[in-house]
């Protein structure tokens, strides 16, 4: 199995039955730029190709204009603090033909991931990432079945969806199914943010409803969640490895491939299945 790939066991639900088994999600990991040894920018990614993608961000950010300006593009050769070997590639450094640019880049960045500094070559990932994040605290319950709805429910409420065909959406949802609210736009993670707003300017309380999403769960649209206090994430499609073990340590129960008979249980408790009997894996 490549790096772009890992398995987890989960509990998957066909047809009423509840079995045990093992699905695959997308890697996702950190990836810190630096500019000569001081921190630029974080980008969630999946391993691979980092020096292309460190470059491509840098043109992209009009930190460079061409090759020309690039120097050398190099994993952190400092040795990680922690067990897992593999976060010492999640830092690049990169340098630049033009001493200039690279002031000019750091003093305008918008910092919009928390940055390791220069001593810090491999931190845990999870721990910089929830460092700010308290874990849910709501041990409500529900069952199965409902859950299984909420998919239809979401999409009788997609007009712009019905006229374009080319919007995400998610809703927030009271644990009985009812629809608290919902929000459309051409990108995920801001249908997520249009719904925790207006939740916000409306007072309406999150941490007894559940989020749905038509897009993929990510680690970004987990911490949203959880800093909304939501203890269940659903959605059409799947979570990322990082969304499924940062749901872990904050008490998230996350949930995948929703459709009107089945779902995937990737993490958390908050769902109450049928019996355990042997289902079979499609």
């Amino acid at each position: 199995m490549s790096d772009m790939v890992r398995s987890f066991d989960v509990v998957r639900v066909r047809g009423g039955r509840r079995g045990a088994d093992v699905d695959r999600a997308a890697t996702e990991e950190p990836l810190e730029i630096r500019l000569h040894g001081r921190p630029f920018a974080v980008v969630m990614r999946t391993p691979g190709a980092d020096r292309e993608l460190a470059a491509g961000f840098l043109l992209a950010e009009q930190v460079i204009s061409g090759s020309d300006d690039l120097g050398t593009i190099e994993y952190c050769t400092e040795r990680p603090p922690v067990a897992r070997p593999t976060l010492q590639e999640n830092i690049v450094n990169v340098t630049l033909m033009d001493q200039a640019r690279v002031e000019r880049a750091l003093a305008d960045r918008r910092q919009v991931t928390t940055n390791s500094s220069c001593g810090m070559c491999g931190r845990r990932t999870i721990e910089s990432l929830t460092a700010d994040v308290a874990p849910v605290a709501s041990t409500w319950t529900m069952p199965a079945p409902i859950l299984l709805r909420l998919p239809e429910r979401l999409r009788a409420a997609q007009a712009g969806f019905d006229e374009t065909g080319g919007l995400h959406a998610a809703g927030l949802f009271t644990p009985d199914g009812q629809l608290a609210d919902h929000a459309e736009d051409v990108g995920r993670h801001n249908a997520v943010d249009k719904v925790k707003g207006e939740a916000l300017r409306r007072g309406i309380a999150t941490e007894d409803l559940i989020l749905l999403s038509t897009g993929r769960v990510s680690s970004e649209m987990l911490l949203k969640a959880a800093r909304m206090g939501v203890p269940v994430v659903a959605s059409r499609t799947s979570p990322t490895e990082m969304a499924v073990a940062l749901a872990e340590q904050l008490n998230v129960t996350v949930c995948g491939y929703v459709r009107p008979d089945s779902l995937n249980v990737y993490a958390g408790e908050a769902i109450l299945l049928p019996e355990e009997t042997a289902a079979p894996r499609e």
